[in-house]
């Protein structure tokens, strides 16, 4: 709920690609998983109740603490391909408002895209989801990801949004976890700009 503007919030930013999805005309279900004392931005998010269908689900402690339970809890109100779009993180760049659509059309052929940026500092990389993006045939594909790896030196990128069917949505606490092989392997990768995450403490 930061203010980056007048009335615009982190979490407002956040969304840009969400939004372009609904003006590009399809049908958009944003779930959104919260805990009681996140009432406020159940609040905020009403000025978008005229261009996607909203549904708020609390964590389901059942489901596990943290960023994959949360993932969870969400999983069963979705539908068709599925999107996951972080509240505090924002890319960047002329075309990263159509990003998140571009990635969703790349999944009817990979299963998995994200939407990343590409990173060598060793310290970003130990507090993303870190990739390692090649080109093979004119397309960029991750060959390995991990999240918040201890051994950054053989990832050159990070994700923002990750796009993935219906069928290998179940999978997608995975891309978060640990102790798990990441999913995000095989991927195909579009590159942003840049990538700020607003959770993430200035060094």
């Amino acid at each position: 709920m930061h203010c980056l503007a007048l009335g615009v919030t982190v979490l407002d930013r956040s969304l840009e690609a969400v939004v372009e999805l609904a003006k590009s005309g399809l049908h958009v279900r944003l779930v959104v998983v919260f805990a009681p004392h996140k009432l406020d931005t159940v609040s905020h998010l009403a000025r978008y109740a005229d261009m996607f269908q909203m549904v708020f689900v609390y964590q389901d402690e059942s489901c596990g603490p943290g960023l994959d339970g949360a993932i969870r809890s969400a999983l069963p109100m979705t539908r068709g391909p599925v999107a996951l779009v972080l509240p505090d993180i924002v890319v960047s760049g002329a075309d990263a408002q159509g990003m998140l659509l571009d990635a969703l059309r790349q999944v009817e052929v990979a299963g998995w895209s994200v939407v990343a940026a590409a990173e060598r500092d060793h310290d970003t990389l130990r507090q993303m989801g870190a990739l390692a993006v090649a080109e093979a045939g004119g397309v960029l594909t991750v060959g390995a990801a991990t999240d918040k790896p201890a051994d950054p030196s053989g990832f050159n990128a990070f994700w923002g949004m990750v796009a993935v069917t219906e069928s290998e949505a179940h999978r997608l606490p995975d891309v978060v976890g640990t102790g798990t092989a990441s999913p995000l392997a095989g991927a195909v990768a579009l590159m942003v700009e840049g990538i700020v995450n607003y959770n993430t403490p200035a060094a």
